[in-house]
């Protein structure tokens, strides 16, 4: 019997087809386990992102040479092992979905209780034993359903399904052990939307191999389903399998669905005790056998159905018929209202347990490694702030040390000028007292100078030269004599100030090193008093002089200088012009300098000298009165006397007599050439000294110096290395934060999906 309904509008009823499918997505339980699995996998990446900053962070703080070790080798790996294993886990947490099973004896209806689920016949179904392998139906985006069959790539038509997996065309290739993917269109079933996954298996009662069956398959299934026929009971083959599945998973989820309970429309009377019977078998089973449900629960778990009834009214109802039409057995509704019943507790417990299974161990894994990220983030902020502290305080001890030593070296440098002052005084007082003591004994220098001495002019030349050599010698190693030992010990103290003054400014290194700065030994003072130029002009006279002669006289009571005036009539003043203009009355006369006692004896002899030059008559005069006076024997006795004399003196003028005369007059010049050179002498050593001692402390300031720039350039580096470390630590804090904040996300997904899933 067939029944004709009126075709309804097309656009309405997508319409209405379109708005309850939203209700029924909106309000499906299994969008639980989506929105956990997009909650979940958005804080993976997240985790993931983070991790790469990480470990980014750890490297380049690693590898940064400018700072102090702050995190160690072992934490780069680690958080780099973090990253693979995130990785991994995101993989994994994308492919998951939720994975139900069914198992039975052949011909109890799985593969139409999952057709019926679907609202579509897609998996082979009928009479005797049809699923000959196990068939695996997930939601493909696409619009064109297809298979795939195990270890190949190659999509094959969805018409090819029962020529593969229907135990009539039995494939060779395929055995009972077998999986072949059926890959539906989302856009055709709403159930698949929902990353949900049904497996169909063939009868349990038809195969040995049910260990390998579990391992293969069951391990990872949320849900398990098992089919039973309401006309029989379930059989110790269904029991043994579930004990083996029991005893492989901790509480698997496990429904019961009693299959063609349209059946029981024909025995009305016996229905509810039949009912019963099937209800306290199966809650035994679920309850004492397999302990996995108490038997409060017993109840949401066993369900009476007909799947081919319902598969028959969603095929109608899909294609714009009511539900309840055609050949339908009495009860319909109920055994329908069953079957919704039984898909909107499987939902609920699938979404549930499926977020646990397949959630809750990733998310802790993930609380654990963004805790040990924290800690870690935590220990290099706590490094990075106690290698802070310290810069901070050495940067603070360099820039107290630098303020010190300018300080120090101020103060020092006055004092050491003061000191060298005070030195390079004494030095010139000493030396110039010296070399006047020794230009008192310059005779006994010359003395002590033997050489061949001959009147020859180059004789002479050569002579003046060796006694210069002989002077300049001479005086130097007796001023040294003198003098160096004492200055060259007062020199060594004020260095040894200078230098013990300076070290509390130096590191200690340069301390020990300082000493050699200073050159105690190779000092010495040069008294360059250049005798060979500073005689130059010195003019001998080692002619025989009577000594009573005129000249001689006049010379020994005026001096030579005087002597050559007065016998030569010679005058050193200028003759002043008379003035062209009448001098005025009433000026006073200019007062006439008082002539010394020198001037007026020279004026004096020089009026006799050229007297008794003008005249012969004097000379008579004066000898007529002295021989009146005196008598011509007198006479003739002085100058019997006068003239040995003269000859005597004439026979002892030998070479020796004129190398006395030589070096008593060389004596007399040099002691006057050298007199003026006193002061130029004694300003020269204290000069020496004083260079010396500048350049000692020159030296020291230089390496006070190059302190000072060492400090300076390490007070650079620890601001340098203060700026790195802030920025180091905000960045620490900041991934530190934000694993705290992951955290917080894990434990709002953990309260929000997992505890809620209990």
């Amino acid at each position: 019997m067939s029944l004709v309904f009126p075709r309804p509008n097309t656009n309405a009823v997508h319409s209405k087809k379109d708005k309850r499918l939203m209700a029924e997505v909106n309000a499906s339980p299994l969008k639980h386990f989506v929105t956990a699995k997009k909650k979940i996998n958005g804080i993976f990446e997240q985790l993931g992102a983070y991790i790469k900053e990480s470990a980014s962070f750890l490297e380049d703080t690693h590898k940064n040479e400018e700072l102090d070790p702050v995190t160690t080798d072992e934490q780069v790996q680690e958080v780099r092992g973090y990253l693979a294993k995130v990785a991994g886990i995101g993989e994994v947490l994308a492919r998951r979905h939720m994975k139900v099973v069914f198992f039975g004896r052949t011909s109890n209806g799985k593969s139409s209780v999952i057709n019926a689920m679907l609202c579509d016949k897609v998996l082979p179904s009928g009479i005797g034993h049809t699923t000959n392998c196990f068939l695996r139906v997930e939601g493909t985006d696409g619009n064109e359903a297809f298979l795939l069959t195990e270890g190949s790539e190659e999509r094959k038509s969805i018409k090819t399904v029962n020529q593969l997996a229907h135990a009539l065309h039995q494939d060779e290739d395929l055995d009972a052990g077998s999986l072949v993917c059926v890959m539906w269109p989302k856009a055709k079933c709403a159930l698949l939307r929902d990353d949900l996954v049904l497996v169909d298996s063939p009868g349990i009662d038809v195969t040995t191999e049910l260990d390998s069956w579990i391992d293969k398959f069951c391990l990872d299934a949320d849900v398990f389903v098992l089919v039973a026929n309401s006309e029989s009971t379930l059989m110790q083959t269904e029991k043994s399998f579930f004990h083996k599945v029991n005893e492989r998973l901790s509480s698997p989820n496990i429904f019961i669905l009693n299959n063609r309970w349209d059946a029981s429309a024909s025995e009305p009377e016996y229905m509810e005790e039949v009912r019963r019977q099937h209800m306290d078998r199966c809650t035994n089973f679920l309850v004492d056998e397999l302990g996995v449900v108490d038997r409060g629960q017993a109840s949401d778990r066993i369900f009476f159905v007909s799947a081919k009834e319902v598969l028959q009214a969603r095929v109608q109802k899909a294609q714009g018929m009511p539900e309840a039409g055609g050949a339908l057995a009495e009860g319909f509704q109920a055994r329908m209202f069953e079957f919704q019943n039984f898909e909107r507790r499987f939902e609920e417990c699938i979404s549930q347990s499926a977020v646990k299974t397949k959630f809750e161990q990733h998310t802790v894994r993930a609380k654990q490694i963004s805790e040990a990220l924290r800690l870690i983030m935590d220990s290099v902020h706590i490094a990075a702030q106690e290698q802070r502290v310290y810069c901070l305080e050495t940067k603070e001890d360099r820039q107290d040390r630098l303020e010190f030593i300018d300080k120090q070296l101020d103060l020092l440098s006055m004092d050491c000028k003061a000191k060298i002052k005070k030195i390079t005084e004494e030095v010139e007082r000493q030396v110039s007292n010296a070399m006047a003591e020794e230009i008192r004994k310059l005779h006994v220098l010359v003395d002590d100078f033997h050489m061949d001495f001959h009147p020859s002019p180059v004789v002479l030349k050569v002579y003046k030269n060796e006694l210069h050599r002989h002077i300049e010698e001479g005086l130097g190693k007796n001023m040294s004599e003198r003098c160096s030992t004492t200055i060259t010990s007062a020199l060594q103290a004020t260095q040894t100030d200078m230098i013990d003054g300076l070290k509390p400014l130096l590191p200690s290194p340069v301390r020990e090193q300082v000493g050699k700065l200073v050159p105690r030994q190779c000092f010495s003072l040069s008294y360059d008093l250049a005798c060979d130029k500073l005689c130059s002009d010195f003019q001998e006279d080692i002619s025989f002089h009577f000594s009573l002669g005129w000249t001689m006289l006049v010379n020994r009571f005026l001096g030579p200088k005087n002597t050559r005036r007065a016998l030569m009539g010679y005058n050193d003043q200028v003759p002043r012009p008379m003035a062209l203009t009448p001098v005025s009355t009433s000026m006073p006369p200019f007062p006439q300098s008082s002539m010394t006692q020198e001037e007026l004896m020279v004026s004096m002899v020089t009026s006799l000298a050229s007297l008794t030059s003008r005249t012969s008559m004097g000379v008579l005069v004066v000898g007529g009165v002295i021989w009146k006076a005196v008598g011509w024997r007198l006479i003739a006795l002085s100058v019997g006397l006068y003239g040995l004399l003269y000859i005597y003196e004439r026979l002892t003028w030998t070479t020796k007599a004129k190398e006395r005369a030589f070096k008593r007059q060389f004596v007399d010049y040099a002691s006057e050439k050298l007199q003026l050179i006193v002061s130029y002498t004694g300003s020269n050593c204290s000069h020496q000294v004083q260079q010396e001692l500048a350049g000692v402390f020159a030296q020291l300031c230089q390496q006070v110096d190059v302190t000072r720039q060492n400090l300076e350039d390490e007070i650079t580096d620890m601001n340098s290395k203060i700026e790195l470390l802030d920025g180091l630590q905000s960045k620490a804090k900041l991934l530190r934060n934000k694993a705290g904040w992951l955290d917080s996300e894990l434990n709002m997904f953990t309260q929000q999906y997992l505890h809620h899933s209990k």
